[in-house]
């Protein structure tokens, strides 16, 4: 029996990709296997890519970008890497359905939320493409944003750490793992896990939860389904 009845899992786009490749398909394959077993399970998956294997947004080179344009681009970004994803889940057997926040009709559906709530409670996967649909916002606020809109029992981010840290743990030997926290505990204590928009709105929404843990290990996600307590509770 899984924890979560209805899940939103945040995906990184570096997560898509290895070395120079934009896409790494033995890897997308590899998520698609894991996300097939979490359906297998009976639980409704929700899911928001980033862009990062495609766009950085305004960084390096693209610093003296208009704000607006770089943001756009990186919505389309997200809708490429919602497109791969879906193909891959199914090919892995999966019936998926790609929404975009920004209408192209000829590519996947517009976003609604009562259709993508009834796709969920057919067992359809739903990606969730193009962020918000407005420059400004992350794909952190595009996952408050749909978590909250599709009533889910919780957020599942993978990271590339295995919780929330006092510090950067990269960056300051000293810093320990946080295992329980508040959303303006958080937010307060300017822990970056989400943006501040996005931690304000599950704070403002009572989102039931966000579990924080490692994607060292893709199996990961199928733990913390299966209870364990591995990672970072964030929670109201």
């Amino acid at each position: 029996m899984a924890a979560y009845k209805r899940v939103l899992l945040k995906l990184s786009g570096e997560a898509l990709k290895s070395g120079t490749d934009l896409f790494d398909f033995d890897k997308v394959r590899q998520t698609a296997g894991i996300i097939r077993k979490i359906t297998d399970m009976g639980t409704e998956v929700g899911i928001v890519i980033g862009a990062g294997n495609i766009w950085r947004g305004r960084q390096g080179p693209a610093a003296n970008m208009d704000a607006v344009t770089a943001d756009q681009m990186g919505m389309l970004g997200t809708v490429i890497n919602c497109l791969c994803m879906a193909d891959a889940l199914r090919q892995a057997g999966v019936d998926a359905v790609v929404q975009s926040a920004v209408d192209m009709n000829r590519f996947c559906e517009p976003f609604n939320a009562m259709a993508a709530r009834r796709h969920l409670s057919a067992g359809r996967v739903v990606l969730f493409a193009a962020g918000s649909g407005n420059p400004f916002f992350s794909t952190d606020t595009a996952v408050a944003l749909r978590a909250i809109e599709m009533q889910v029992d919780a957020i599942l981010m993978a990271k590339n750490i295995d919780g929330v840290y006092t510090a950067d743990p990269h960056k300051d030997p000293t810093a320990t793992l946080i295992k329980d926290i508040t959303y303006k505990e958080a937010l307060n204590r300017g822990l970056k896990v989400m943006d501040a928009a996005a931690f304000a709105l599950c704070a403002e929404n009572a989102v039931p939860m966000v579990r924080v843990f490692g994607l060292d290990k893709p199996e990961n996600v199928i733990s913390v389904l299966e209870g364990n307590d591995m990672g970072t509770f964030v929670h109201p």
